[in-house]
């Protein structure tokens, strides 16, 4: 098993960082809120990035499972989406 696999390019994270190896993204991603790392998109990105450590799986599905699971969280330009305000209900 190598973790130290390297991306054929960096990818980048929310952070600001870029993840260079499969560490740098499994470091990531551990250090990610339980309720965050616990959805499917992560879920399937630490899937894809065990079997390319393993040499089950193509460095190019780590790669693309780490992206997609990025782009819920800051959309496929890259920018981190507003939350919209929301209105708390008042009991009466």
């Amino acid at each position: 098993m190598s973790w130290d696999r390297p991306f054929d390019q960096p990818v980048p994270l929310p952070n600001g960082t870029a993840a260079r190896t499969l560490r740098d993204a499994g470091n990531y991603i551990r250090k990610l809120p339980t309720s965050e790392h616990d959805t499917p998109e992560w879920r399937l990105a630490v899937q894809m990035l065990i079997d390319a450590a393993e040499d089950r799986g193509p460095m190019l599905f780590a790669k693309m499972g780490i992206q997609r699971a990025t782009e819920r969280y800051t959309g496929p330009q890259g920018k981190v989406p507003s939350s919209p305000r929301r209105k708390l209900k008042t009991s009466r």
